[in-house]
């Protein structure tokens, strides 16, 4: 691995440690075995190399949220029987003693003080608002369209946020996918009743 990939997964195995605020340079480039210009040369600013690293990180969920490529073997894309396994696996990840999830909220409340951080994550997000849709729908991802990205992909990720908040603050009462089908279920009858 060259500097630019040792200071990513140097950068990584520090949030995972001590998180977003409490991290260093000096921490990475300690991790890494690279040296502090690195940071500069290949990233811009420390910042922004650990915002690409939770990037990488969240990215990595991916096989955990598709069950490890076994979505949808039963189920029917866009179905509530779909719905409710792939938030199954999404809790499953929150669940995980030291989870990423954690992190997330960390980053979310110091989204204000750091721009250059929100606007590199903001433009992450909506990729992963699009990235989501195919595991709950369906089809690829290179695909799915900007206006359902903007459409279905938000209304996903705003639940996610929801779900990461409710287990960071209390795992006993956040709820399991079987509530949030439940909930589904009750919306959409409630929505088609005419």
């Amino acid at each position: 691995m060259g500097h630019r990939e040792d200071l990513l997964e140097g950068a990584k195995r520090c949030l995972l440690q001590k998180g977003f605020a409490r991290t260093t340079a000096r921490d990475i480039v300690k991790e890494s075995g690279t040296n502090l210009a690195s940071i500069g040369y290949h990233y811009g600013s420390k910042d922004a190399l650990l915002a690409q690293a939770y990037i990488a990180l969240v990215e990595g969920l991916g096989e955990a949220f598709d069950g490890g490529g076994t979505v949808g073997a039963a189920t029917e894309p866009g179905s509530v029987e779909r719905f409710q396994e792939v938030w199954s696996n999404i809790i499953g990840t929150m669940r995980e003693p030291g989870s990423l999830w954690h992190l997330s909220m960390e980053i979310l409340v110091m989204g204000d003080r750091m721009p250059e951080v929100r606007d590199h994550l903001a433009r992450a997000q909506r990729e992963a608002g699009r990235g989501i849709i195919p595991l709950l729908m369906g089809g690829r991802e290179e695909d799915v369209s900007d206006e359902t990205t903007d459409t279905l992909g938000k209304l996903y990720l705003t639940l996610m946020t929801g779900l990461i908040a409710q287990w960071t603050f209390d795992p006993k009462t956040a709820p399991t996918a079987e509530q949030l089908t439940e909930g589904l279920r009750q919306l959409v009858e409630a929505a088609t009743r005419g």
